[in-house]
């Protein structure tokens, strides 16, 4: 049956004006990190039997809950017949139309760091925050992530209200929860419901990018304009952002998700403090030992676990010990029950930070010790849009290239990349900063922040070109 997916955002295309454009994310920028308040006891420590309002807990959590008003100017050519083009020198003249989206956000601390999803601020020329007591004002991209949805914007205004965060590792099925945003403008809205499943993954719900999913199920009234905003418990507490639905109807049917909150602080962190994510990663490959095949692994009756079926030369998981055909049970003090779980909370994990992996191998377990690295996710990026791939024999070949010469070739560059001026594709960069690189991995270890001086070959001639990195 077709479940059509529909991201909680509201847009509306408007005639063209002129606007001003959103600061944008800048990789490898540090920000100060916001104090968050987070509160991890359960939600059901110190509540009474009889509840006739929640209005007391609801109240608080919507002064911090925002509009979020996105703008992008959209280009198209003009529709005509060839007999006309040639009153505008054989050139198809452009018209533009101002595109207009509707999202939420949580504010999460006082000095407005905002959480919301990336697909409400994406490729925004403009972003308007409106306060619940009707300010407004213009927010800078502080980061994105897609493969989370998650993003984090900031308004520059001081003492704010903000929300608490719990711990959604305690969620369970059948909690109380509310959806707080704007849904289709029509002005801030509390809807209520319980948790309906959690772990909700291959939902397709990250279009176009191998993601990270990990949703919360709710039944919450979740509509068009819902997304980014927040999903907290009977406490007041934010656990999740809410992000899209499913619906044959395009309206609220009862199926929402929402991205849990310690996914979304963890993505958060991350992109204040660097301006970009960095991911944990143990170099492992593994699948599912399924009951058909779990005495095969000799695994003791009601445990599951991951097969391992490749380890990555070198990388994290084969230095602690490792082997093809152990079964990983656990990481740290967590089980892990699939592949899908397993990768979420990996990525997680801060690049060299120590963690235990509990394997069974030939029905005895083992805890390895072993470090964090961290994840590629762009092994082929050089710089940002700037893919290149060693100079291999084939490559040499093909450009005609003399054996001595190496390094790596430049093989795209993105249309809307800050290096396009300095840099053009099917250039070799044979040094960075004078050390000879042979590899994508070399060539990015070689880079430093600041001005780089890289020597290139291009048509036959060497010449050195100074390449600014953010």
């Amino acid at each position: 049956m077709l479940r059509p997916l529909i991201f909680a955002l509201s847009a509306l295309l408007v005639p063209a004006t002129g606007i001003g454009a959103a600061g944008a994310a800048s990789p490898g920028v540090s920000h100060p990190m916001p104090a968050l308040k987070i509160d991890r006891s359960p939600v059901g420590e110190g509540q009474s039997a009889l509840v006739t309002s929640y209005a007391d807990i609801v109240e608080p959590v919507q002064r911090a809950v925002v509009s979020v008003y996105s703008t992008k100017i959209v280009r198209e050519e003009v529709p005509m017949a060839p007999i006309l083009r040639q009153f505008f020198g054989g050139a198809v003249p452009e018209r533009e139309s101002k595109q207009e989206g509707l999202g939420s956000g949580v504010i999460v601390s006082a000095g407005g760091y905002i959480l919301t999803n990336n697909h409400v601020v994406a490729d925004a020329d403009e972003l308007k925050v409106l306060l619940p007591d009707g300010r407004e004002f213009i927010a800078k991209v502080i980061g994105t992530d897609p493969k989370t949805d998650i993003a984090v914007i900031k308004i520059d205004v001081a003492d704010l209200p903000f929300v608490t965060l719990a711990d959604s590792d305690k969620l369970r099925v059948g909690d109380i929860v509310f959806a707080v945003g704007n849904p289709l403008d029509v002005g801030q809205t509390v809807t209520m419901g319980i948790i309906s499943a959690k772990g909700r993954t291959k939902l397709g719900l990250l279009q176009d990018v191998a993601g990270y999913e990990s949703f919360i199920q709710t039944d919450a009234a979740i509509n068009p304009g819902n997304s980014g905003g927040a999903l907290i418990d009977a406490k007041g507490r934010l656990i999740g952002i809410n992000s899209a639905i499913f619906s044959n109807t395009h309206t609220n049917i009862g199926i929402g998700f929402a991205i849990p909150v310690n996914l979304a602080a963890s993505i958060m962190t991350s992109l204040i403090e660097t301006g970009k994510v960095t991911r944990g990663n143990l170099g492992v490959t593994t699948e599912l030992v399924g009951p058909e095949n779990a005495e095969a692994f000799k695994l003791p009756k009601d445990v599951r676990g991951l097969a391992v079926t490749d380890l990555a030369p070198g990388g994290p998981a084969q230095k602690a010990g490792v082997k093809r055909a152990d079964v990983i049970v656990g990481i740290n003090d967590r089980k892990v029950t699939s592949v899908e779980e397993m990768r979420l909370y990996v990525a997680q994990l801060r690049p060299g930070a120590p963690v235990q992996i509990k394997v069974m191998r030939d029905g005895v377990e083992h805890v390895l010790n072993a470090t964090v690295g961290i994840l590629d996710d762009q092994p082929d990026e050089l710089l940002a849009g700037v893919k290149v791939a060693a100079v291999s024999d084939d490559v040499r070949r093909s450009l005609g290239l003399n054996p001595r010469i190496g390094g790596v070739l430049i093989t795209n560059i993105a249309p809307d990349s800050d290096y396009r001026d300095r840099l053009v594709e099917g250039v070799v960069i044979v040094e960075i900063n004078r050390t000879a690189i042979n590899d994508p991995a070399s060539a990015r270890a070689a880079l430093r922040p600041g001005r780089n001086l890289f020597l290139v070959y291009f048509r036959g001639v060497f010449r050195y070109v100074t390449v600014a990195v953010k």
